[in-house]
């Protein structure tokens, strides 16, 4: 992979409607995800938001993304786009209805979306894995997506165990406990299927939009970290599946380190830019922050205590940094780049040199982005002080900064919209309906 790819090709991957819609339908999870944290509370709302905004938001943008650009990226054939389209309304519906099933306390529910679930991520990992096969030799970012393809099927696969546990109380039967195995599909969907995901393309995407390259002791850091962090998730998952503490408290600190020293080489990268500043590199900055401070809390906690439901996260109270804060940027940045580069492509490409073309970074709306990126960060900032300092902010200010946060999103995802409905070369509606 070149640090910034010369054309896309276009033959490789699916048509760009296909990653569209999935960002499409992402973005309305990521408003429900907000606005179910700011409107609900107890264990079944905070489940359901996880499950909103991990799932549906950060996931299926991850369907979307790497079905893309992994055959752009790796210089391949996507294997099949039947099964990129297919991929979608399985795992989105299954998305929904886990959501749903918690929510309403429908647990009989949660096996039939489960199915769905497991059955549209599998799709997306068969698909991927043939995809990646004929990409030899895998530099770092093809080899985190390998990994985090095989933790997608883990990760579904000990969702629907808990699913049918739920429903059915079937874990003991099988010599494992209820808590265990959801700490291990925490643990594996976070720190192996979201975070595998996101080195790795931080890898490319930090050096390409700030046309910068790696120095020699980030290169050195990438070649270490590429072989430790998968076995450090591994560990962590493992340890916490059957409770051994010493196996899980060593992947922890491996991860912990591992994402601490991520965040350094982003925010190096974005030191040495040499490209005019973005809302794009705005949001990678708040990532790099967020990744890195969060990192630490997790090494200084996890050191001492990796198992039990208050550290699945990192440290303490350090969810929200983690979930909301730093792996939220990652991907709100990401898009603001991806979707109007795609409908770029669409609409404008072959039009270079023959008239006037508007800049990708020309089609959305720069002063909708100051105020989603103002109300969001704002509102993730309340929600992350309340929770590692709840004796300086009351319950209410946690509530008030979900409420923010939803309205930066609600803005957000308003600003995308407006790039694919006045700059595409389709409705709506034919994106939902490709």
């Amino acid at each position: 992979m070149s640090v910034i790819p010369a054309a896309v090709d276009e033959s490789s991957g699916p048509p760009t409607a296909i990653p569209l819609v999935h960002f499409l339908v992402a973005l309305a999870y990521l408003v429900a995800g907000v606005a179910t944290a700011a409107v609900t509370t107890g264990w079944a709302g905070q489940v359901a938001h996880v499950h909103l905004f991990v799932a549906g938001w950060i996931c299926l943008t991850i369907l979307g993304a790497m079905t893309q650009f992994v055959p752009v990226w790796s210089g391949v054939s996507l294997h099949s786009r039947r099964l990129a389209v297919l991929q979608l309304p399985l795992a989105g519906l299954g998305f929904a209805g886990l959501a749903a099933g918690f929510l309403t306390g429908t647990l009989g529910l949660l096996p039939i979306a489960g199915v769905l679930a497991v059955a549209g991520v599998w799709l997306f990992a068969y698909n991927l894995a043939r995809t990646l096969a004929g990409a030899r030799p895998f530099d770092a970012t093809e080899s985190h997506f390998v990994v985090a393809v095989g933790w997608f099927v883990v990760v579904t696969t000990l969702g629907m165990v808990l699913a049918v546990d739920f429903a059915a109380s079937a874990l003991p039967a099988v010599g494992l406990t209820h808590a265990t195995v959801r700490s291990a599909h925490a643990t594996a969907a976070i720190f192996g299927a979201v975070l595998t995901t996101v080195l790795g393309a931080l890898y490319q995407l930090a050096t390409m939009f700030t046309q910068t390259e790696l120095g020699p002791i980030e290169r050195r850091f990438q070649r270490v970290e590429t072989l430790a962090y998968p076995v450090g998730v591994a560990a962590l998952v493992v340890g916490r599946l059957f409770g051994v503490a010493p196996i899980a408290r060593a992947g922890g600190v491996v991860v912990a380190l591992s994402v601490l020293g991520i965040a350094v080489v982003v925010a190096n990268r974005l030191r040495q830019t040499r490209v005019e500043w973005t809302p794009m590199l705005t949001r990678y900055g708040l990532a790099a922050a967020g990744l890195g401070a969060w990192a630490v809390a997790a090494l200084v906690g996890w050191s001492q205590n990796a198992l039990g439901p208050a550290v699945t996260f990192g440290g303490p109270t350090t969810g929200p940094l983690l979930l909301a804060g730093g792996l939220a940027f990652v991907v709100l940045g990401t898009l603001y780049h991806i979707v109007p580069f795609l409908v770029w492509v669409d609409r404008y490409s072959d039009q270079v040199g023959l008239e006037p073309v508007p800049m990708v970074d020309d089609l959305y709306l720069d002063r909708l982005a100051v105020v989603d990126g103002v109300a969001y960060t704002a509102g993730i900032a309340l929600v992350v002080l309340g929770s590692v300092a709840p004796t300086l902010l009351p319950s209410p200010a946690i509530t008030a900064g979900w409420g923010l946060a939803a309205l930066g999103a609600l803005a957000f995802a308003a600003n995308l919209l407006l790039v694919v409905v006045e700059h595409g070369d389709y409705s709506v509606g034919t994106l939902v309906s490709a």
